[in-house]
C-alpha cells in the first residue's frame, strides 16, 4: 500500500519544516516539493514559471515513489479545493491507495509574520487570497481524502527560530508510524 501525505496550509505556515521533520523521523519517505522542482526546473523557487512543466515533474515524482512503493509527502499549498481535488483524483493513477490530508492551520497573522522574515517573501496579497480560498473551501474529507488531520494549534510549531514543542515532536513520531 502506497501512501500519499497531502500538505496543506498557507505560505509560511510550516508545512516545508514539518515535512522535513517527517522525513527526520521516518527517512524512507519520499519529499515531493513544488519549491524544490521550481529550483530544479527554473534555478530558483521563486520563479513561477509554466505550470504544465512544474506538473510534469510532479507526475514523474509520483510515478517513481509508486513504482518503489514509498510512501510519498506532497509539500505544496494545496489552498484551492479545485487543485486539491485534482490531486485526489489523479493519486490512483500512480497507484497511491491512501490519501491524508494534513491541514497545517497556522494562523494568518503569523504566516504574515514569517513572510516578512524569510528572504523569499511572497506578496501579502497572495497570502490572503490563499487565506480566503482556504476559508471558503477549507480541505475536507469530501475531497476525496482518506482521513484528514488538522493542527489548530500549531503556533507553538515553526516559529521564527523553527523549534517544536516536545508535544508536537511526539505527535510527529506516532503521525509518521500511522503513515510509513
Amino acid at each position: 500500500m502506497t501512501k500519499l501525505l497531502l500538505l496543506i496550509g498557507l505560505l509560511g505556515s510550516g508545512k516545508s519544516t514539518l515535512a522535513k521533520q517527517l522525513l527526520t523521523e521516518c527517512p524512507q519517505m519520499q519529499l515531493i516539493s513544488t519549491d524544490a522542482i521550481r529550483g530544479q526546473i527554473f534555478g530558483s523557487e521563486a520563479t513561477q514559471g509554466p505550470w504544465f512543466l512544474i506538473w510534469r515533474e510532479i507526475e514523474r515524482q509520483f510515478q517513481q515513489a509508486t513504482t518503489l512503493a514509498i510512501p510519498t509527502i506532497f509539500d505544496a499549498t494545496n489552498a484551492q479545493r479545485r487543485n486539491r481535488r485534482k490531486i485526489i483524483e489523479l493519486a490512483p493513477d500512480f497507484a497511491f491507495n491512501h490519501i491524508t490530508g494534513l491541514w497545517v492551520r497556522t494562523p494568518l497573522r503569523l504566516c504574515l509574520g514569517r513572510n516578512k522574515q524569510r528572504e523569499r517573501q511572497v506578496p501579502e496579497e497572495v497570502i490572503l487570497q490563499m487565506h480566503r480560498q482556504l476559508r471558503d473551501a477549507p480541505p475536507s474529507l469530501d475531497d476525496g481524502l482518506d482521513r484528514l488531520t488538522c493542527f489548530p494549534q500549531l503556533h507553538e510549531y515553526g516559529n521564527f527560530a523553527g523549534t517544536m514543542s516536545d508535544n508536537h515532536t511526539r505527535f510527529l513520531i506516532s503521525f509518521a508510524n500511522l503513515i510509513a
